[in-house]
């Protein structure tokens, strides 16, 4: 049986107080490749990535997530990966799930596998919650597809979605992107995993950019990606 290649994109910016640690997990939990893309820090996520030798592509410019990603994927194209998984490096996510994500895809041919924090827990009525059941409806509306999680940032890519995010370049690591696959025919499903609290360092969303987050999302779903047609 061929052995498939996997490689872990962990985009990192200002991310020096937790890219180790993350690293750590991952190479614990698992036997994959990874792949830091560091997008132009501000501190020293840079040098702790040298000092510990982790394999690293440094941005000269902060390009931001979305390029980071771009960047991720063509390396996993360029070097014959059979799947791809986003990977926050901010400690948020737990690798040990990851062999579970690979498994949906690998076993039960699936192109997109996500980790949600609720397939089999009730996600909470909450107001940090608000924009992802928003999200979540607009995803059925324009797919009917119940996706229960789309804000997750853990997702595994198999070398179709992989060949979608190198022939686009509009292609976000958003919830936009799978209305994207769904309607390109890919099959998308998601997987119960459980993810922690940021440790260390502060998310680039607060309030203002979190609503604007959510506007920017659910018009690009709406108006954008609905129309996508399943012929490529």
């Amino acid at each position: 049986m061929v052995k498939i290649k996997v490689l872990i994109i962990v985009p990192a910016y200002n991310e020096a107080l937790n890219i180790e640690k993350t690293i750590k997990d991952i190479k614990k939990n698992t036997n994959y490749d990874y792949v830091v893309i560091n997008d132009c820090s501000k501190d020293n996520t840079k040098e702790v990535c040298r000092k510990n030798g982790f394999n690293m592509v440094s941005l000269p410019i902060n390009f931001g997530l979305t390029s980071a990603i771009q960047v991720g994927m063509k390396y996993a194209k360029e070097n014959g990966y059979d799947i791809a998984i986003q990977f926050d490096g901010d400690g948020q996510h737990n690798a040990k799930y990851l062999k579970s994500l690979v498994k949906e895809i690998e076993k039960n041919n699936i192109d997109v596998a996500i980790g949600s924090r609720f397939v089999e827990k009730k996600k909470p009525f909450s107001a940090r919650m608000i924009g992802n059941r928003l999200i979540s409806l607009a995803i059925k509306l324009t797919t009917w597809k119940k996706i229960t999680d789309p804000t997750s940032g853990m997702r595994a890519y198999d070398k179709k979605a992989i060949e979608l995010f190198n022939s686009n370049a509009s292609l976000t690591p958003e919830p936009d992107t799978i209305v994207y696959m769904l309607k390109k025919g890919l099959k998308v499903k998601e997987v119960q995993v459980e993810m922690s609290e940021r440790e260390f360092g502060e998310s680039y969303l607060n309030a203002f950019k979190s609503i604007k987050y959510m506007m920017n999302v659910m018009l690009s779903i709406l108006f954008i990606r609905s129309i996508t047609r399943k012929k490529i």
